[in-house]
């Protein structure tokens, strides 16, 4: 409980003073909503962000740190059900406040009031964002009661980190190439964030656990904390970047504020790396020694609300404004918000650079990952094949290419370039990650858990040994679903929403290289699908190489796809937009003989072995 006051107290205290310094509370001169609009507006964001901190990190206490019949994974899950509760009130509240702050409309009971409130919840973005947040929160504060499993509760947490992201679209102005960065850096920093303040459960777990056994829970979560701490100041960063643009902004009343969060931050940080290196060391030493260490986390607490309550009111205070460039907006900055690349030459192959901070920090993880295990077979005397780990940096790498490089950077204006993305994740990047059997490496490398509870090794044994797993590698599922993806993504309505929605693209990335992972366990995973008849891969390996022919047939012969986008670009170099699509079914069909020649080079080792 003194814990959690100190965490409200400051985290108040911080929103009020940064609300001030900035002016995001202060009256408007036109169109003013009244005190209690301003000043509800960042208080009930400010509880929307703990609150989603308090359920998100819950929910990863419960599945990483203790056992499903620990009373701890109990008291987690409830934490985690009363903040889900009061996560969906101040989502309702917030995206009310945000209407009377944005159109100050006269407040009654008539029907004139909720046609207004239900047309800007309906009809607007802001109004939509916080209705599904508010929908979400509702459905978790349900479900959250209902599980009581490992299974359950890694749903409702999937559930409760995909609910933060509508609200990472909020919150950024300017150039869309800006906007997608920035909101990219924001829905990460939610997240992080949210797993990160899960610290505060801890110190509520600890009255129903045992010396001993609080040590350990300490010592895992503290992994959790580490790579959360590492992804919340690098979105952190990209983020402020992004907003300031300059450094002399860094006086104005909006970096001021920005200044006191990275400083609360980056104690933390500090606090965290000596409660790792050497209080947890002495508390597992000596379980009844740990006075010192829950001196530091209240301070830690006590920071984090200052940075949460300095984040809510940054959401409050204009970033500097500079100028805008003059002139009409070309064709490709009406559609996409920012200008025409320049022409495609041989020499933008290799330096042509958009970052996707999603798949980057992905890249830059797996990397870290991988190495790390293979340094720690090594210290016991074991030898890691090369060639595996040279996949899966090759692997790792050309997905960075891919998604921030050139192809990244045209494939929003260019349809041959979309769909040389796609292939080359589909039967180069899975295959090559597939290749580095980053499973069999954690197996061999991680740390075993023997109590009960589960860590990242479980979790990966689980996942990869579920039944759903098994029954979508299976050629009767693997095949058509990917049949069906190609189609989706390169000749359906979707494929608009894919090359010029943020979320469109991250979801066409990901839903690639899950089913080209799925083919490639088809073919040499494991539950018997490694038994499975030489036949029958073969019979894989043609079908996807029939799909996407097939596929490839079409775009060739068919009309312009999505001619409201590819061919209204403007786009006065390179090959015409009919002529492009023509060409991107060259590139399809190179990509169905590219997956023959690799499927059945791996169904030959795999009947040699």
């Amino acid at each position: 409980m003194i814990a959690l006051i100190i965490l409200v107290v400051s985290a108040v205290a911080a929103l009020v003073c940064a609300l001030a310094v900035g002016g995001g509370a202060a009256p408007l001169q036109l169109a003013d909503a009244g005190p209690l609009a301003r000043w509800g507006l960042p208080v009930s964001k400010l509880v929307v962000n703990m609150s989603a901190a308090g359920m998100g990190g819950a929910l990863f206490v419960a599945l990483f740190t203790v056992r499903v019949e620990q009373r701890g994974f109990e008291l987690a899950l409830d934490v985690a059900a009363v903040c889900a509760a009061i996560f969906t009130v101040a989502s309702a509240a917030t995206g009310f406040f945000s209407f009377m702050v944005i159109f100050n409309p006269a407040f009654n009971a008539g029907p004139e009031f909720g046609s207004q409130l239900g047309r800007y919840l309906v009809q607007t973005e802001g109004g939509r964002v916080w209705l599904m947040t508010t929908i979400a929160g509702a459905i978790l504060a349900v479900l959250t009661f209902a599980v009581r499993s490992w299974g359950g509760t890694a749903t409702v947490a999937l559930l409760a980190l995909a609910a933060l992201v509508p609200m990472g679209t909020q919150g950024h102005s300017g150039d869309e190439a800006s906007h997608q960065q920035a909101t990219t850096a924001i829905v990460i920093h939610l997240i992080a964030a949210a797993v990160w303040l899960g610290g505060l459960l801890l110190a509520i777990i600890r009255s129903v656990t045992s010396k001993s056994e609080m040590a350990t829970v300490l010592m895992r979560y503290s992994t959790i904390a580490v790579i959360a701490f590492a992804l919340v100041a690098f979105s952190g960063t990209v983020r402020a970047a992004i907003g300031l643009e300059t450094l002399g902004a860094l006086a104005s009343p909006y970096g001021l504020i920005l200044i006191v969060k990275v400083v609360a931050l980056t104690a933390i940080g500090v606090l965290g790396a000596i409660y790792r290196l050497r209080l947890l060391r002495r508390m597992r030493a000596n379980p009844s020694d740990a006075k010192t260490f829950w001196l530091l986390l209240c301070a830690e607490l006590g920071l984090m609300g200052m940075a949460s309550g300095a984040a809510a009111a940054l959401a409050r205070t204009p970033p500097p404004i500079l100028p805008e460039p003059a002139g009409a907006l070309t064709p490709a900055e009406v559609l996409t918000g920012a200008p025409l690349p320049p022409e495609w030459t041989m020499s933008r192959w290799f330096t042509a650079w958009s970052p996707d901070l999603l798949w980057l920090v992905a890249a830059v993880l797996g990397l870290i990952f991988y190495v790390s295990a293979v340094l720690r077979l090594k210290a016991r005397g074991y030898r890691w094949n090369p060639w595996r780990a040279t996949a899966w940096v090759a692997g790792t790498l050309l997905l960075v290419w891919v998604t921030s490089g050139a192809l990244g950077a045209y494939r929003s204006y260019i349809y041959s370039a979309h769909v040389l993305g796609i292939v080359i994740l589909l039967v180069g990047v899975a295959p090559l990650l597939a290749a580095g059997a980053p499973i069999e490496l954690a197996r061999k490398a991680a740390h075993r858990r023997e109590d009960g509870s589960r860590g990242g090794y479980e979790w990966a044994q689980v996942l990869m040994h579920s039944r759903g797993v098994r029954f979508a590698s299976a050629p009767v599922v693997a095949v058509p679903a990917t049949a069906m993806l190609i189609w989706l993504l390169f000749s359906s309505d979707l494929l608009r929403w894919t090359v010029g929605d943020l979320l469109g693209r991250q979801m066409a990335t990901a839903a690639t290289l899950v089913v080209g992972s799925l083919l490639v366990r088809g073919l040499i995973g494991g539950d018997g699908s490694s038994r499975r008849p030489t036949q029958m891969k073969l019979l894989m390996v043609v079908g996807l190489a029939v799909a996407m022919a097939v596929v490839s047939v079409y775009i060739s012969t068919a009309g312009l796809v999505a001619a409201d986008w590819f061919g209204a670009m403007g786009r006065t170099w390179g090959r015409a937009p009919a002529e492009d699509q023509d060409f991107g079914g060259v590139v399809l069909a190179a990509g169905s003989a590219i997956a023959v020649v690799l499927g059945g080079w791996v169904v030959f080792l795999s009947r040699a072995r």
